[in-house]
């Protein structure tokens, strides 16, 4: 799965931001946390959850199951709106 083209990934810093273009059929925002703003850079690249999962296992000190849940619920909301191929 990988990041569409319709979409443009914006961090601030405090906060990651996609930002649908006028070409997606999604219109608006999703903010989120480091967390969200992990997976979307990896997304840049065709990759799995499980890829996610372990990359993110590196840079986190969390349990894996954490790491886990948290990759599938922000797949899963990117495919709901159409911001990822895969």
């Amino acid at each position: 799965m990988k990041l569409r083209k319709d979409f443009i990934v914006h961090d601030t810093g405090k906060e990651t931001m996609l930002v649908a273009t006028g070409k997606a059929k999604f219109s608006g925002i999703v903010k989120g946390n480091k967390m969200l703003g992990n997976v979307l850079e990896l997304l840049k690249n065709d990759t799995t959850e499980a890829q996610m999962v372990k990359t993110l296992r590196e840079q986190y000190d969390a349990p894996q199951g954490k790491i886990e849940s948290d990759v599938h619920r922000v797949v899963t909301e990117l495919k709901k709106i159409g911001a990822i191929d895969g």
